[in-house]
């Protein structure tokens, strides 16, 4: 027992350290305080300097992805249950003998703006995705002669505007088709024709080499047509994309990037025109490029603040 009351006598004559003394253990705490707060836009330059090794990276692996989500795509639009299309009434259409009414569709959204001589992608880059519906369950025809068959890629005037539930005639499909101006090279070139697989094709490389503005509507659209010797005897509805501009490649020269690159010029900025007031300020106090930028907004904000009146609206 006194054994007990020793020990116990000991364990409550031990000191207790007041983390409020400057003794105690608070001392990290107040090193913590103490030490100055680094700014917060500093990490955003850290992180922007790894972009450079990044985008290296990404471009080496952006076949090898763009592969394997093209197949996965493929394979998940080939299992898509019915499309629903909301507040559209189901068209008139010539009938298969097995009572199939058929329709082309693109499933991808174009990246826009279009210039000549670069290529025609999917949004964010993604490839172009075209789909054979059965428009009498909105299921993706998955087998028969039409799941497999070729496809004509084709260019359409803008001003084609019948929508899906008005119907349209092969003749007035056929009527809207442009072809390249005389003199010059064919309006379209690349892969000219998709071939579908269970119902589902991939577009593959389009590049115009025409812009839009000498055509009445000064639009275009994609269209897409079962290649001849493909779907005898039964009508397989065209398809068409939204209308779209195609500028001469000249003006990609004063397209802006989303995000910019370090080594960018600073006129790629948005609200920095080329040649611009701004720009040439920006120019004459050394700033130059995108990171030129990012370090004087980083070390010293007052002194770009001074050199242009814009900078807290630019964006990034």
């Amino acid at each position: 027992m006194q054994r007990s009351g020793r020990g116990l006598q000991r364990s409550g004559s031990k000191r207790v350290l007041d983390p409020t003394n400057g003794t105690g253990g608070g001392g990290d705490d107040d090193h913590a305080a103490k030490r100055p707060r680094v700014p917060a836009l500093a990490s955003v330059i850290v992180e922007a300097l790894k972009v450079d090794s990044l985008q290296k990276l990404c471009s080496s692996l952006e076949p090898i992805l763009r592969r394997v989500v093209s197949e996965e795509v493929e394979r998940a639009l080939a299992k898509l249950g019915p499309a629903r299309i909301e507040g559209r009434s189901s068209p008139k259409r010539i009938e298969g003998p097995d009572g199939t009414n058929l329709q082309l569709q693109f499933r991808s959204r174009l990246s826009l703006p279009l210039f000549t001589g670069g290529k025609v992608e999917g949004e964010q880059g993604a490839a172009i995705h075209v789909v054979l519906l059965d428009t009498n369950t909105g299921c993706v025809v998955t087998s028969g002669p039409e799941s497999c068959a070729k496809l004509d890629v084709l260019v359409l005037e803008g001003d084609f505007n019948k929508e899906e539930d008005e119907g349209w005639t092969e003749e007035e499909f056929e009527g809207h088709i442009v072809k390249e101006r005389e003199g010059k090279r064919p309006l379209l070139t690349g892969d000219l024709q998709v071939t579908l697989k269970e119902g589902v094709g991939t577009i593959g490389e389009l590049i115009f080499t025409d812009n839009s503005s000498w055509i009445r509507s000064r639009k275009f659209r994609l269209g897409l047509r079962v290649a001849s010797g493909f779907s005898e005897g039964i009508r397989v509805r065209e398809a068409k994309t939204e209308a779209f501009t195609v500028k001469d490649h000249r003006g990609e020269l004063y397209k802006k990037h989303y995000p910019p690159a370090l080594k960018d010029d600073v006129w790629r900025l948005e609200k920095v025109g080329k040649d611009g007031a701004f720009h040439k300020k920006l120019n004459g106090s050394g700033i130059y490029t995108v990171e030129d930028f990012l370090r004087l907004l980083v070390r010293d904000q007052q002194r770009l603040r001074s050199v242009s009146s814009i900078m807290p609206v630019i964006r990034l």
